[in-house]
């Protein structure tokens, strides 16, 4: 399954997510990270892909947002409940090995606290398990994490162990706060080397390429 990129400007950037890769989505305090990773599940249901959304949030919480934000389309699958298992953890441990699950898209938000027991080995051993189901599989994993959570060394590990990173990241500058997005890896192996701004309200994201942010 390929998942388009559902926000105009960001898609003509990084366009999709293909079959078997792992892709960060971090942010610090700012609700963009969660909002965009749930347009990524919605994408994949919008064609018919049904997905796995973890969770430490509240599981109805997340349901109401994914039922609130889904856009009418004909082309959905008939029954688009059926697509979501939104799934409320304490921990990764309490999903096991996900084994039961032929779902192509799993989402984990937060992946950081979901994880905040595990050593640098120990999560770098979850980030393989991770990557061996998807290139088995084809499975798609979007794991969204919370900068200043973990200590460096495992935020560097999440990184490099993943086929594509986004950041999302807010600035105070004279006028107020700007937000602003990064992209240093891509699935597809490409970078993009500068700043893109971005405006946020809570409902939608807006992509701003002509805006140049220092």
């Amino acid at each position: 399954m390929v998942i388009p990129i559902d926000i105009v400007g960001l898609d003509n950037l990084i366009p999709s997510i293909g079959d078997g890769k792992v892709v960060v989505v971090e942010s610090g305090l700012d609700p963009a990270k969660s909002y965009f990773i749930r347009r990524i599940a919605l994408s994949a249901a919008r064609t018919g892909g049904s997905f796995v959304f973890l969770t430490s949030r509240g599981q109805q919480e997340v349901l109401d947002l994914l039922k609130a934000e889904r856009p009418v389309s004909a082309t959905v699958a008939a029954d688009p409940d059926s697509l979501m298992d939104v799934i409320e953890l304490g921990s990764i441990e309490e999903a096991g090995d996900l084994g039961d699950s032929s779902a192509p898209l799993f989402v984990v938000d937060s992946f950081s606290m979901l994880t905040l027991s595990h050593s640098p080995g120990s999560l770098a051993e979850l980030m393989q398990e991770f990557r061996s189901r998807c290139q088995k599989n084809g499975t798609i994993f979007v794991l969204g994490t919370d900068r200043g959570m973990q200590d460096s060394r495992s935020e560097a590990i999440i990184a490099h162990l993943s086929d594509g990173v986004i950041e999302f990241h807010t600035k105070e500058i004279p006028d107020g706060l700007t937000r602003y997005l990064r992209v240093p890896k891509w699935t597809d192996g490409k970078f993009i080397d500068r700043n893109v701004y971005y405006d946020f309200n809570g409902k939608r994201m807006a992509i701003d390429v002509r805006r140049r942010v220092l």
